[in-house]
């Protein structure tokens, strides 16, 4: 099972604005972080619509999406995230969602379902990596929860879409991760006008 993370991420490395709440879920000033995305061909697939641009940023969007099995998300995430997404989220794979307060499956269109997983981070990967089959299991978010498995040790691959912003303010990634040193072995840098893709593997 390979673990993976992707997020979108200022130059000067936050992954939301302020004020991150359920019915804010970017939070304050952080709308250049996704921006980009919306009108890429890839995206829009996910979305249940046409068009778009089919570019290099898109090629790399869709090989995640195409490489993705199941997906592990916070609480907070799928709070935030749950009437934007709707009846047909995006995922398209099994999401299981880190919580303390229980909640029945649910099953939407296009092959999403969402289940709740009250006994923690390591059952959610556990679960996740038997529905992933021989594809990824993603933790999608949010920044906790990412930030728990980094310094848990857990992710195998992080791949940072660095949007050429200075926020200023807002959610950091990169904070919290215990004395314990990470290295990180570049594996492909992809420069583009709309972002900077870099991917990495952990190093074990």
């Amino acid at each position: 099972m390979t673990v993976t993370a992707d997020m979108a991420i200022s130059l000067d490395g936050y992954v939301a604005g302020t004020d991150v709440r359920v019915d804010n879920p970017g939070g304050d000033g952080a709308e250049p972080l996704f921006e980009w995305i919306h009108d890429l061909a890839s995206w829009r697939e996910r979305q249940g619509m046409t068009g778009g641009r089919e570019n290099r940023d898109s090629e790399l969007m869709r090989e995640w999406f195409d490489a993705t099995g199941a997906v592990v998300m916070g609480r907070m995430m799928y709070d935030t995230g749950e009437e934007f997404w709707g009846d047909n989220p995006p995922f398209r794979t099994p999401v299981f969602v880190l919580t303390h307060r229980p909640r029945p499956t649910l099953v939407k269109k296009g092959g999403t379902t969402f289940t709740f997983v009250t006994d923690g981070l390591h059952s959610a990967l556990a679960r996740a990596g038997a529905a992933a089959g021989d594809r990824n299991v993603d933790i999608a978010g949010g920044a906790d929860t990412v930030r728990q498995c980094l310094r848990e040790g857990l992710i195998d691959e992080l791949q940072l879409h660095v949007v050429p912003v200075l926020l200023g303010d807002g959610l950091r990634l990169f904070e919290d991760l215990g004395a314990v040193r990470r290295d990180l072995r570049p594996i492909r840098v992809v420069d583009t006008p709309l972002a900077t893709h870099l991917k990495y593997r952990v190093v074990r």
